[in-house]
């Protein structure tokens, strides 16, 4: 496509004035240990990245990951791609020197001569033989019919897909659920049962001089034109990537290696920049999500929504592309489904205890990699993070505010809304800390988890869940890395780079947003650094870096020109340093500028609903000194929705000090590993880690003692769940362990197939006499009687199996609504553990009921809001149901 030649021009002769008028080109913005912003390049060690004109951008950038790949590897096998060879937290290693290939090792048999030498560099493109005997596994699987794991669970002969290996280090992955994509399927070519996979290490990287320069005409979009030649390069390089995003169905595509539509990832986007920039894309896109007037949960974590439970994202960019172009049509269908949306997730997702709405956290979809590895998906569907508590309190401000435009009812929405926000700062606030916990977790009981989220945090300042004395804490106490803010922190021990140890350029923007939101200059200075440098070095918005070096090679998965980066890139002009607000009907300019941006600053023909605008902003600060408007001057920088045609909008900066406040600048580390505990009677007792302080014991989510030993004598014999976390040195604490149940009294098991129709089906190591199916043509409804000694409260979970699909992704979570003596208790969600593992048994979430002595009757139903995202498939075994009387 041909460039605008105008626009070039134009642009080339604004640059040349700005070089000539600057005291300097290279004049500092940021300065860090390791990197450097300069108004027109970027320098990391012999890395540099120089602005030659708006549309050309060089850079010699080299990752390192050649010269740090260490010749020891972490690895460890796998059947049927799940972290099933050693015990938790238990790899395997290797010390490659000039051998060719492993000893052959014994799955689920620790390797005899495991090495800790000192370690050196391997060799780029090392070719290496990793050799597995499953004859063990083989002869289980005859004698049994099925193997047993090191933790106790079973692999049905009838489930076995294949061995795979995992590892640490490229091509080797952590991300179990990928390995056979990632060509990591090991082979017996001879039939011996000794499997191979012959690997390439360390893959080489190219070294090569990288330029961006433009392809694309944006000369239809606003021009923006600064003292800062790299601002004005990368916006121009973003914009580029926006164009080059949008699909030839009018939506956009994720990332240049992602196609198709993301809820999360288009909403997020469309709410940083794509609601102005694009509002008709925007739109087609999010329409792309909807199904049965429903926000589509994309496929996660056990089969997505309820286990995922972020879809709401959706309400914030449905809002926004309102308030940027008051379709009045578009607000009606972006109600009904929201609404619709809402009174789902109501139902299904809130914890009628905490008022906290469960789930996995939004955006950080990926198990492992911010939640303990003992947490199952039924565990993570009955946790309740900060970040999707803010979104679904937004949602319902939102559902209040679009139902007083269309004349219907709102006060339920406030309700909820405020019950949310009093539920978030009641159970997750740290008044030690300044800022949230990540999320709430256990069984039954629930503790914080005291790391850091920075999107759940940025969220909640700027949607003043936080109120004004908790968001200064938040920016400034919070803790920030060198290249910039972590998706959490402290990071977890022996998880890749992801979202552990990653940093996130649209997590990143938000958090700017915030920080300009609360007036921190400091922290806004860092943050754009960690914008700019990862754009201007690698040429292009990346999804994520690793938090330790700031390379985008290193993490598990990336991709170039991702659509939330580059729209975080672009509000960082529009939000930032134009100020731009939209309301419902009018636009507000509240720019913040730090010092080391100060100068003149234009956005030229930026479309506003019916009207064109010129805007200049002249001077640093976060206070506006005058506006004038066409020449006139106005009492505040505002556009009425009513203004049409062109018009001229000038604001000066009162350039006054906004440094005052602090920001916690850390070098990043890492916790213990939560320690791996076991029940002797009634000892618990755990490995001893040599880096631990102490232990903490937590009873039903307290603290009850802090511990120099690794036992811990039970006191009484009464119910309780107790869990363990290891603290360090530097008293930084560990995830809790598995919650381990003890009770004197043994559970109540009762059989569903002694009330309900048996199931045919081939499926093993289940109890009792069989197993019940449930599906959408299958046991809609089973009612089970339960007959108990005494009256009281009992904990009750259903055992079961889901084998419609992996645990990681697709859409057919099982769910249910319970019944007891007819009254509605919640659901019971049964997420996926395997694709055609049926005999891979798990337990439910739990509830607490009262039960009366005698008979009680128990009913599972599928009702219409128990519908998953799937629809046809909603399918479970049930194998039993057990209670625990707790008084």
């Amino acid at each position: 496509m041909k460039i605008n030649i105008n626009y070039l021009v134009t642009s080339m002769l604004a640059v040349a004035v700005i070089v000539a008028s600057c005291k300097s080109d290279s004049s500092v913005l940021y300065n860090s240990k390791n990197f450097s912003i300069h108004n027109n390049k970027v320098i990391q060690d012999q890395n540099v990245a120089e602005v030659v004109s708006p549309t050309l951008i060089k850079s010699n950038y080299k990752s390192t990951e050649n010269e740090t790949y260490s010749n020891l590897i972490s690895f460890k096998f796998s059947i049927n791609e799940k972290d099933n060879d050693l015990g938790q937290g238990i790899d395997r290693t290797v010390l490659i020197t000039n051998q060719k290939e492993s000893e052959v090792y014994v799955f689920g048999q620790p390797q005899l001569n495991k090495t800790d030498v000192p370690k050196g560099i391997l060799k780029a493109d090392t070719e290496f033989t990793f050799k597995l005997d499953m004859r063990a596994v083989f002869q289980q699987f005859k004698e049994k019919g099925f193997y047993e794991c090191q933790d106790g669970s079973k692999i049905a002969q009838a489930d076995f897909k294949g061995v795979f290996i995992a590892g640490g280090a490229l091509p080797l992955s952590w991300d179990f659920v990928n390995l056979e994509e990632r060509g990591l399927q090991m082979n017996d070519i001879d039939n011996d049962g000794i499997f191979e996979i012959k690997l390439k290490l360390n893959p080489l990287i190219p070294a090569e001089d990288k330029t961006w320069k433009l392809t694309q005409d944006i000369s239809t979009k606003a021009t923006y034109i600064s003292e800062q030649p790299i601002v004005d390069a990368l916006y121009n390089l973003s914009l580029e990537e926006a164009k080059l995003a949008i699909e030839p169905d009018s939506t956009f595509r994720t990332g240049a290696k992602w196609s198709g539509v993301w809820t999360r990832d288009i909403s997020y986007s469309i709410l940083l920049s794509f609601a102005y920039l694009e509002p008709e894309v925007a739109k087609i896109s999010l329409l792309k999500k909807v199904k049965r007037d429903r926000i589509i949960q994309d496929t996660g974590s056990g089969g997505a929504w309820p286990v995922s439970s972020d879809r709401t994202t959706w309400a914030l960019a449905a809002w926004e592309i309102y308030k940027v172009t008051g379709d009045k049509g578009w607000l009606q269908k972006a109600y009904t489904i929201i609404k619709n949306s809402a009174a789902d997730d109501y139902k299904t997702i809130r914890n009628k205890q905490t008022n906290l709405y469960c789930g996995e956290s939004s955006f950080l979809d990926w198990r492992e990699q911010t939640y303990p590895k003992w947490m199952s998906n039924m565990d993570i569907y009955v946790s309740q993070n900060l970040g999707t508590n803010v979104v679904h309190y937004q949602t319902h401000q939102i559902l209040s505010k679009m139902a007083t435009l269309l004349g219907e009812p709102h006060g339920q929405y406030d309700i909820i809304a405020a019950q949310i926000k009093d539920a978030i700062n009641k159970q997750l606030w740290m008044e030690d800390k300044g800022y949230y916990a990540q999320y709430l977790y256990g069984k039954s009981f629930f503790t914080q988890s005291k790391r850091y989220e920075a999107l759940g945090e940025a969220l909640a300042v700027l949607f003043d869940v936080a109120d004004a004395k908790q968001s200064k804490m938040i920016i400034s106490q919070s803790p920030l890395t060198e290249y910039g803010a972590t998706c959490i922190y402290p990071q977890i021990p022996g998880i890749p780079p992801y979202h552990n140890n990653a940093i996130w350029p649209f997590v990143q923007s938000y958090w700017n947003l915030a920080a300009a939101k609360v007036g921190n200059e400091k922290a806004l200075n860092h943050g754009l650094a960690s914008i700019y440098r990862a754009a201007g070095l690698f040429l292009t918005n990346y999804e994520n870096m690793v938090a330790d070096n700031g390379d985008f090679k290193g993490t598990e998965i990336n991709s170039h020109r991702m659509l939330w980066s580059m729209a975080g890139n672009l509000s960082m002009v529009y939000r930032i340093f134009m100020g731009m607000h939209f309301e419902e009907d009018q636009l507000i300019f509240e720019p913040v500028i730090p010092k080391n941006y100060g100068g003149i600053r234009s956005l030229t023909n930026f479309k506003y609903r019916n009207a064109a605008l010129d805007i200049t902003v002249e001077g640093f600060g976060n206070q506006i000194a005058a506006v004038t408007i066409d020449g006139k001057e106005a009492a505040k920088a505002i556009i009425p929705a009513a203004f049409t045609g062109k018009h001229i909008v000038n604001i000066k900066m009162k350039n006054n000090d906004f440094s005052a406040d602090a920001v916690n600048l850390v070098e990043n580390k890492f916790t213990l590993a939560n320690p791996i505990t076991a029940l002797n009677g009634d000892k618990i007792s755990w490995k001893n880690d040599a880096g631990a302080r102490a232990y903490n014991v937590y009873k039903n989510g307290k603290l009850i003692e802090t511990a120099a030993v690794s036992t811990y004598q039970i006191p009484d014999g009464s119910y309780a769940e107790y869990s363990v976390s290891a603290v360090d040195a530097a008293g930084q604490e560990s995830f809790l362990s598995e919650p381990l149940i003890y009770s004197k009294m043994k559970p109540l098991i009762i059989e569903p197939e002694d009330f309900a129709v048996k199931s045919d089906l081939n499926f093993v190591n289940y109890s009792g006499r069989g197993f019940v199916e449930i599906a959408t043509d299958k046991n809609r409804k089973i009612s089970i009687p339960i007959a108990v000694e005494e009256s009281g409260e009992y904990f009750m979970d259903i055992k079961y199996s889901n084998g419609s699909g992996p645990w990681n992704t697709d859409n057919k979570c099982a769910v249910r609504s319970l019944y007891l003596n007819k009254d509605y208790v919640g659901v019971m969600v049964f997420p996926q553990r395997g694709t055609n593992e049926w005999s891979d048994w798990g337990f439910s979430n739990s509830h607490k009921i009262n039960l009366t002595k005698g008979k009680n009757d128990l009913e599972l139903v599928l009702e219409e809001w128990n519908n998953n995202m799937n629809i046809e498939v909603n399918r479970a075994m049930i194998d039993y149901i057990r209670l625990y009387k707790v008084h």
